[in-house]
């Protein structure tokens, strides 16, 4: 069993910014810029605050981060126990050995560097020689370490802060405690420098976790101004750039901002942000032809574009709200009272973008469906519901949700499946209702799925009650065309427009294709052992890759109806996409913030899709991290245990088989003439006035030189006996398979031959070239045993009828060759009565099929 997927490389991972981690940031005197490093689970990235772009994802470490700092030479880091320095972001420097658990805290302190690890213990280590310098041990009762800083100007000291609330100055050097204050009863959370000498501002566990930012006025004691909700989670980061107005903040809610202080007050707004899913996200699809954007929507009720290319094209079209304008005065200090539920399903067509909202979207727990918009980035004005649903013009009171919904090719409706039964019709550009489907319902119970066909002809519901049933899409209100039995409860609808296939997920774990120009099951796969989550066909509707909660991704072949591939992961794919050019594939999993993108081998290289029987021992892939991984040696993996298949020469002796020679070694051999009039020179070649001496060579593709001849002028009219006749390697060749009658070897040679040279060495089979009557009988058999074999079917064609035109007159004359004309005329007509009654039938088929 194969240690990979066979079809799918992890290639990186997008939408990861920022975690619980401290920001830190750094100045590089060379570049000018200040750069910020931000933790993003096993790796960090370095943002440069010029233009607040990413510059470098660091390379993957053990484990988790566990804390980061820097100095103007390195990044520190720390995961697990190990302690590694990089330069430039990248670059491994140096790795520091020696702690005994985890370690939380850092701080480079000139030449050294300080880490406290969860025992308690602090250690001093040498940057260059990486050796332990000091280390000290605290009690993790009296005096548990959660905070470390160096104060301004005071030499060797180092501050240390205490879950107890109790503070410590240590002078590393000596190794001396030099004084300690009693603070707080509350456990400190951070130290930090102020601008002012002897000063230092120290954080309380006690404070807010709301994610406001306070400015304090030192010298007045009191708060300048404040900024509400400047993050969705607590400020995790928070760091002024020297000498700008400018100060960044990170938070656990996936999101690295830049402030400035230009407001009339005094005040800072928003300059830069860079974010992802505060929330797991629930949906992805890929949007437009090129494969370049996706849309995300997660459980933090947004809606994002994330870009394949470049982080710097990601956008966010806002979070879902019942009152966008009302939303934007009210939110402010206690969040978003208007927010709505997260977004669960929604769909989009690229047809209209530019002129209406080209985006529905599907609410968790609500009748309601939004628009979105994507050219303008923003939600839209419309709340689609229908009137027998509105809370204030209906006397229903249970509790009716959307379902499903789908938009048309053509991007004038949606249309939007409930938990009632009902199929609802809207135009997206006016909000207008448009007509339902079905009397009184659609279905008896939820519907599951609604799609159309490419030309709003048909429109297809899939529901509970196990039924799938085809409608007249122009017709709402009108009955069902047909009905299809799936027996099993769907859960829901992928089609594929382009080949008129539709997708649907049953209860049972299995899936089923289904054709809608003939309204049948086509195709039914099972395999999956959970929850199917979703599905996606290929751009060539050739697979069909599906996901399910028992954190498998299977690959199937549509027209084999068999599995080709099968990986699981660590979490369960809630969501996946194929792009539309093949390329990627979009993943989005429980409990991962990010959007997961794995690359399509079998673009760029070869890959044996056989099919794959009941997988006994599914491989376990890892997720792909921000940074991508290098695939080393993965064509080994894949080949461990299954040979590579090689095709027989021969399928069958009954069927004709062509040859693997290019069609440019035959094809020219009956209009050979043509070509070497065509190629013909101008002008004849010039001979040298002092011509070098040349010794005599046999006429062949290898140089050999005739030793036998003369260039004495009184012997060249002597004739030489037959059998001292030189002939070329070819003669040669077919003179030795008349006792062997062995054909092979002169038929290998004759596919190594060019057009001109086969030519040649024909045209020589006859007396008058060099030949004999024995030669040209030795190839007719030659060109019999290939038609007998079934064999090189094309080449035996063209040879025959090269041969045919060169020397049929010499047949002709001559009994020997005339007599065994026949027997080649039997093995042709046989070989070809074959080819011609199935190339007849074809076309029978062909065109009854065409006329139906």
């Amino acid at each position: 069993m194969a240690q990979s997927s066979r079809i799918f490389m992890s290639n990186r991972a997008l939408g990861y910014v920022s975690n619980h981690i401290p920001l830190v940031v750094r100045y590089i005197r060379c570049r000018k810029e200040n750069l910020v490093v931000t933790c993003v689970g096993k790796a960090f990235h370095t943002y440069g605050c010029s233009r607040f772009t990413l510059l470098s994802v660091s390379g993957l470490h053990s484990g988790e981060v566990t804390c980061i700092a820097a100095d103007a030479y390195h990044v520190y880091t720390a995961s697990d126990d190990v302690i590694r320095a990089w330069r430039r972001g990248t670059e491994l420097k140096h790795t520091y050995v020696g702690h005994s658990c985890p370690v939380h805290l850092l701080l480079p302190f000139g030449p050294h560097l300080l880490s406290v690890d969860e025992n308690n213990i602090l250690k001093i280590w040498d940057v260059k020689s990486e050796e332990l310098h000091l280390e000290l041990t605290f009690d993790n009762n009296t005096f548990n370490i959660t905070t470390i800083l160096h104060p301004v100007t005071y030499l060797n000291k180092v501050l240390l802060g205490s879950e107890q609330g109790i503070m410590q100055l240590w002078n590393i050097h000596s190794a001396k405690q030099i004084y300690v204050f009693k603070g707080w009863t509350s456990a400190i959370t951070v130290l930090e420098q102020a601008p002012a000498i002897d000063v230092v501002a120290v954080g309380l566990a006690n404070g807010s976790l709301s994610g406001h930012v306070v400015f304090w006025n030192l010298e007045e004691r009191k708060v300048m101004s404040q900024l509400l909700a400047a993050h969705n989670n607590a400020v995790t980061g928070l760091q002024c750039l020297p000498n700008e107005p400018l100060f960044v903040t990170s938070s656990p809610d996936n999101s690295l901002k830049m402030w400035i202080f230009d407001m009339p007050d005094g005040g800072a707004r928003l300059l830069h942000i860079r974010e992802g899913h505060s929330a797991p996200p629930s949906c992805v699809r890929f949007h437009g032809s090129n494969g370049h954007n996706l849309l995300s929507a997660g459980g933090d009720s947004t809606l994002r574009i994330f870009s394949t290319v470049t982080e710097t094209f990601n956008k966010n079209l806002g979070q879902a709200s019942y009152n966008r304008k009302l939303s934007k005065k009210k939110s402010k200090g206690l969040g978003d009272p208007l927010k709505m539920p997260p977004i669960v399903q929604f769909t989009s067509e690229t047809t209209r973008e530019k002129e209406w909202d080209n985006i529905a979207a599907v609410h968790l727990g609500l009748a309601t469906v939004t628009t979105w918009s994507y050219d303008k980035l923003k939600m839209g004005e419309l709340k689609l519901l229908p009137e027998r649903f509105d809370a204030k013009k209906s006397q229903l009171k249970v509790n009716i949700v959307a379902t499903c919904l789908c938009l048309t090719s053509c991007g004038n409706f949606v249309l939007i499946g409930y938990s009632t039964g009902h199929v609802d019709r809207f135009n997206i550009q006016s909000g207008i209702h448009r007509g339902s489907y079905g009397h009184p319902s659609a279905h008896t119970g939820p519907v599951r799925g609604v799609a159309t066909d490419n030309l709003n002809q048909m429109t297809v519901t899939g529901g509970s009650d196990a039924l799938v049933r085809f409608w007249h899409f122009k017709s709402p209100g009108s009955t069902a065309v047909t009905k299809l039995d799936v027996e099993e409860s769907v859960s829901f609808f992928r089609p594929h427009h382009d080949s008129s296939m539709l997708a649907a997920a049953l209860e049972d774990f299995t899936i089923i294709i289904i054709d809608l120009d003939t309204h049948t099951v086509v195709r039914k796969f099972q395999g999956h052992k959970g929850q199917l989550t979703d599905a996606t066909f290929s751009p060539d509707s050739r697979w069909l890759v599906t996901a399910a909660m028992d954190c498998t991704v299977c690959t199937w072949d549509i027209p084999s109806a068999q599995l080709i591939d099968c990986f699981q992961l660590d979490a369960a794919c809630t969501s996946l996409s194929l792009s539309p050019t093949g390329d990627l594939l979009a993943t989005t999993h429980v409990d991962y913030l990010g959007v997961f993108l794995w690359s399509n081998r079998t673009l760029y290289s070869h890959v044996s899709l056989r099919a794959i029987s009941e997988p006994t021992e599914v491989p376990l892939l890892k997720l792909p991290t921000t940074m991508g991984e290098k695939q080393e040696g993965m064509e080994d993996k894949l080949n461990d245990g299954e040979p590579e298949f090689k095709s027989c020469d021969q399928i069958s002796k009954d069927l004709v088989t062509l040859s693997l020679v290019a069609s440019s070694r035959w094809q020219n051999l009956l209009d050979i003439d043509i070509v070497k009039k065509r190629n013909k020179p101008k002008e004849p070649p010039k001979v040298p006035k002092a011509a070098p001496f040349f010794l005599p060579t046999i006429p062949s593709l290898n140089l050999q030189f005739d030793l036998n001849k003369t260039t004495d002028k009184e012997e060249t009219n002597i004739r030489m006996p037959a059998s001292l006749q030189s002939l070329s390697g070819f003669a040669q060749l077919l003179s030795d398979a008349a006792e062997t009658n062995n054909f092979q070897p002169v038929v290998a040679k004759l596919k190594a031959m060019g057009p001109s040279v086969i030519d040649f060495e024909v045209s020589s089979l006859a007396p008058e070239g060099g030949g004999s009557f024995d030669l040209m009988l030795l190839f007719m058999k030659l060109i019999e045993s290939m038609l007998i074999s079934n064999k090189d079917f094309e080449l035996a064609q063209a040879y025959l009828g090269l041969f045919l035109g060169r020397h049929g007159d010499l047949i002709a004359s001559e009994r020997q060759l005339r007599d065994y004309i026949p027997k080649l005329q039997s093995c042709q007509i046989t070989g070809w009565e074959l080819l011609q009654g199935k190339l007849f039938y074809n076309l029978c088929v062909t065109q009854s099929l065409k006329g139906m």
